[in-house]
């Protein structure tokens, strides 16, 4: 199991962290120096019958909340720390919110500092913010209830389902990557499901790379092994730590995951209509120990379809987080219903869809064929071979600068364009469907908005280089989106 702390900074989570695990979190100097945690730390925390969990610390400044989202998801049960002095504060129903958007429903608070000041105020702010959660008064500088809270988090634990199922493939997802001189590449995160076993082959997301585990440690203590709801340091082989960042995923080979710019999700926005986006709506999506910019396009319920500027590697199932990007706030999350959407209006079949996938239920199969469809239309494209869904996740995650021709695998690329999933623009250059489908849209965004586009406008509003810039609006031209003017300029051509 994994523990995640919450609440606002400076109200002690790792000061409380230390005194219940022995472990200084706070690894970096700037850390030290400033009194604030700005980076994830990491500790094993042994409870009173022996059992050994994870504790992952995070920041609790405003300016560190995706730190903290990236820290939270994955984790178990939550620590809430309150500080007597002040109460539930901003930061406090923050992350009281990103906890609820990734459904970690189970937890404690702890009311620190109450060497300092009274605690009755804090804990009756505590449980109106999360009723029916145990509250424990605590002082980490004079160990006063630390005993106690340990015991309620056993009993928290105690009534969790293990994460470890048989069967399931390992996914982790990577929130350090650095080199250890003598071994290489190390990687860590939670581990999310399955295991990961010392010699095994894993596929490094959304790179596709083929990877064998040199070393497997949990919190420091080498295993051959270890399993889902661990803290695991993973030493990779044949694995440049330029190759790999947080964000990656490291997969077992069939695991049911993939990087994906379009996701039909079931959300939630709270109980105050205000927050839920309007359609089309530009936000910041968290997933696993990524992020990315995207639009909301409703499709009717809770249900949306989100849009993604930068490929997340989701599956079903998976948790998200909702915020706006300015004022940065959290506006909710939800549920991965379907990772590999692809783009599409709403509809009643869209919705019944959903509505069955939202209830566990599988969609309808592909082989029954709807009135009027061929049973060989019904049953889909044929699947692609490994090294071509390997490019294919490459040309997802590249999105807006994809690599040279040069760099590519020819055979597989052949079969991508014969597929439909890797379209050639100008003489060297193969992107994504999807990726020129979001270009094209922002394209035709930017000239209604302002009357025309320049080479240095789409360079600018894609955050690429002005050859690819370039390359994209020739290509528009060559496919009758854009009309060519005198000066350069681009305007959209009447339909």
């Amino acid at each position: 199991m994994t523990i995640g702390t919450a609440g606002h900074v400076d109200h002690g989570k790792t000061a409380l962290v230390g005194a219940l695990t022995g472990v200084e979190t706070d690894r970096l100097k700037a850390e030290r120096e400033r009194g604030i945690s700005i980076e994830l730390g990491y500790a094993p925390l042994t409870l009173a019958s022996g059992r050994r969990v994870s504790v992952i610390d995070v920041p609790g400044h405003e300016r560190f909340v995706r730190t903290m989202v990236a820290g939270a998801t994955g984790v178990d049960a939550f620590l809430m720390t309150v500080a007597a002095d002040d109460g539930v504060m901003p930061q406090t129903r923050e992350h009281a919110a990103v906890l609820r958007a990734l459904d970690v429903r189970q937890g404690v608070v702890a009311v620190t500092k109450v060497d300092v000041a009274d605690p009755a105020r804090a804990l009756a702010e505590a449980a109106e913010l999360l009723p029916g959660v145990a509250a424990f008064p605590v002082s980490a500088r004079s160990g006063e209830g630390v005993e106690e809270l340990r015991a309620g988090l056993e009993g928290v634990v105690e009534g969790l389902a293990p994460r470890a199922a048989a069967g399931e493939a390992a996914v982790l997802h990577v929130d350090r990557a650095f080199t250890i001189k003598g071994a290489g590449t190390v990687v860590t995160g939670t581990l999310w499901s399955g295991e990961i076993r010392r010699g095994a082959e894993l596929v490094l997301l959304a790179r596709g790379l083929r990877v064998r585990v040199r070393g497997v440690q949990v919190h420091d203590e080498p295993r051959e092994r270890a399993q889902a709801g661990q803290r695991v340091a993973v030493n990779l082989a044949g694995l440049g730590v330029r190759e790999v960042a947080r964000g990656d995923v490291l997969a077992g080979v069939g695991a049911e995951v993939r990087a994906t710019h379009v996701i039909d999700a079931a959300l939630e926005f709270g109980e105050h209509r205000e927050r839920e986006p309007e359609h089309g709506t530009r936000v910041a999506v968290h997933h696993g120990t990524r992020e990315s910019a995207a639009r909301l396009h409703r499709l009717g319920g809770r249900f949306w379809q989100i849009r993604l500027e930068r490929a997340l590697i989701a599956g079903a199932g998976d948790r998200l987080v909702i915020r706006r990007l300015a004022p940065p706030d959290t506006l909710g999350g939800g549920v991965v219903l379907d990772p590999g959407a692809r783009r599409h209006p709403t509809s009643n079949e869209v919705i019944v869809r959903l509505t069955r996938l939202h209830r566990g239920q599988p969609a309808l199969p592909p082989e029954e064929p709807r009135p009027g469809r061929s049973p060989a239309a019904a049953t889909g494209p044929p699947p692609l071979s490994p090294a071509a869904a390997g490019l294919e996740a490459r040309l997802r995650e590249a999105w807006f600068a994809p690599p040279g021709e040069a760099d590519l695998d020819s055979g597989a690329l052949a079969e991508l364009r014969r597929a439909g999933r890797a379209v050639r623009v100008g003489r060297s250059l193969h992107f994504h469907p999807d990726a020129l489908e979001e270009i094209e849209r922002r394209v035709a965004e930017v000239i209604g908005r302002e009357g025309e586009i320049t080479l240095g406008r789409l360079r600018d509003e894609l955050a690429t280089s002005r050859r690819f810039a370039q390359a994209l609006l020739e290509h528009f031209d060559g496919e009758k989106v854009t009309l060519r003017r005198a000066d350069d300029s681009r305007v959209l051509r009447r339909r």
